[in-house]
Order: C-alpha cells, then structure tokens, then sequence
C-alpha cells in the first residue's frame, strides 16, 4: 500500500522501533502542517492509507470526498473527533483508531512548565548564558494551594505530586470527578467561585468536547490572585477565546504556563502569548514523549498491517467495510 504519515514534526515515526515493520510498504513522511484541504487532498491524491499524528490536522469531508484512492484512515489514539467519520462511511473510507494514552508524560510536564515559572527557570538560564547572575526571587510551593480542575489521569497525578511537595491540593470538576477526589483523600472546593479564588497555582486537565469548549470563562479568571499560576496543559479552547490574554494583561491571574494554542503549530512566535513577560509557552510537548511516541505509532502501525491482512482493527466505522 501508499501510505502518508503526516505532521511527523521531528521526523520520529522513522526512528520508532514500529517503523520497519512496514517494510514492503510504499511509506513517504510529511513533516510539516498542511491546513488548507484542497492542498492537503492533493498532497495526499495517491495514498491507500493515511497514518495521522493526534489532532494536528483535520480531515473534514472535503478532504475525504477529494482523496479516491484512499481506502485507511489510522489514526494514533483513540480521539478521532477531528476525523469526519460519517464522510469516511459513506466514501467506504475505514477509520481505524486505539490504543490508550499514557498520562505520565503530560504530568510530568505539567509540573516541568509549574516549577520553572514559579522559580523563573528559563529566565535565569538566559541570563546565566548572557554572563549575569542571579536577578529574580523564585516562589515556592510548599503550603500553597494546588487547584485541579478536573481529577482524572492526569489531574489525580499532578495532584499527588503536589500533596509530595507539601501543597494544599483542591479540587474541582463534575460530579464524577468531585467523587474521585474525595475518594483519593483530597478536598474538593466548596464552589466553583472558591476554587478559582483560593488556588496559588491552578491546572487545567479536561478533555476538549462540546461540554468543555469555553468552559473557562474572563469571570473564573478574573477571580484568581495577582499572585497565581494558570497552567494550562489539555487544550487551548476549554478556555473561552482570548480570555487568558485579556486577564493576564489585567493582572489576575498573575501568570501562566501554557502548552497548547487555538490553532497549531504555532509559527513565526504569532500567538500573543508567547509575546507576554509573565507566561511560560512551550509548543505541546504534553504527550510528546519517546515510550507514547511508540506505543501510539505502534497501535497505527497494527492498524495499518491488520488492514492490509484483510483483518482491521479498531474500527469506529464497521459500516465502511461493506463498501471496501
């Protein structure tokens, strides 16, 4: 089979341990983004498959209805929500996604991006490197308080990393989530408006849908401290559009660490975040990690070879086999 791998930015599906199970397989790699469909359907006119990395790219019917060869969408994890599904059904198109994620690396960048804003890390790095010394006065965590909205696989992590560093951790979310931090042994806010008040360092761990679009809105935000740390490491439009910039610059919170943006990647330094004294911005390191890098593009690559066999799996569209 022809098949593209796209928005491989560091060219590391090749270097991955899955890579030459392909061998026989016409494989080419494109490592930059293309967003515009009728350049991405003609990028990808001839291939059989299309292997896609996350969410980088939306794969909207108009790109569907333009590839007719196509005939696999493998897709690494199980997030297909940028895929038009029904599109693939009707053109006989088979979208094949699984394989779970792993938590850890998101957490642990998450208390990477933490502790490098509150102690000014990279800022004292440059410094360091430009020939000066000490110029900054770091903050703490021990005896602050750890806000978690949303106690699921990596909140509940990130939370028990902050009751390690002697932090206050308390938490928010929906009812299930409230439930699971209660039983984990972690206090849950008395309302949404304390949460937002009381954190001196507030993470964000929510999946992006229909119920959490903009579902934090200028009003949560502007109830934070001058003081407090926002982080930010699920997806940018929980957030309602351009809130975090309009309360950064008004003061509450205080700061932020972010690593996910409205439309990625994030090119020429254009987001208006990256621009601001008071935010730390990396450019979605959360699940890019080498043991989730294999363990997504392994589960693609069995997608692919199960295929090819006459035997797919993870199928979401089981209707599109009657038509292939």
């Amino acid at each position: 089979m022809k098949i593209a791998v796209i928005d491989d930015y560091q060219d590391a599906f090749r270097k991955l341990q899955c890579f030459p199970r392909l061998k026989g397989h016409d494989v080419i790699v494109y490592h930059d983004t293309e967003k515009d469909p009728a350049r991405l359907a003609e990028r990808l006119k001839d291939a059989d498959a299309v292997l896609l990395t996350q969410q980088r790219s939306p794969f909207p019917r108009a790109v569907v209805e333009s590839l007719p060869k196509l005939k696999l969408i493998s897709q690494t994890g199980r997030n297909a929500g940028h895929i038009d599904v029904v599109a693939c059904t009707e053109k006989g198109v088979v979208v094949s996604a699984g394989g779970a994620g792993n938590p850890s690396p998101t957490a642990e960048l998450t208390w990477g991006l933490i502790l490098s804003a509150l102690r000014h890390i990279p800022h004292e790095v440059e410094r360091l490197k430009q020939g000066q010394w000490q110029s900054t006065v770091g903050t703490g965590v021990s005896g602050k308080t750890l806000g978690i909205y949303a106690f699921g696989k990596i909140g509940s992590l990130v939370a028990k990393v902050g009751k390690a560093f002697g932090m206050n951790v308390v938490c928010w979310g929906r009812e299930g989530s409230t439930a699971r931090a209660r039983e984990a042994g972690f206090e849950v806010a008395a309302s949404r408006e304390a949460f937002f008040e009381s954190a001196d360092v507030l993470c964000i761990h929510l999946p992006l849908n229909k119920e959490t679009r903009g579902i934090v809105t200028a009003a949560d935000l502007a109830r934070m401290k001058p003081t407090a740390l926002f982080v930010n490491t699920s997806r940018a439009p929980i957030i309602a559009a351009g809130a975090l910039v309009e309360a950064l610059k008004k003061g509450r919170p205080g700061f932020a660490a972010v690593d996910v943006y409205e439309e990625e990647p994030v090119l020429g330094a254009s987001h208006p975040l990256i621009k601001m004294d008071n935010v730390i911005c990396t450019p979605h390191l959360g699940y890019v990690e080498q043991r989730t890098y294999e363990a997504y593009f392994g589960t693609a690559v069995d997608q692919i070879l199960a295929f090819a066999a006459g035997k797919p799996i993870n199928v979401l569209n089981p209707e599109a086999l009657k038509k292939t």
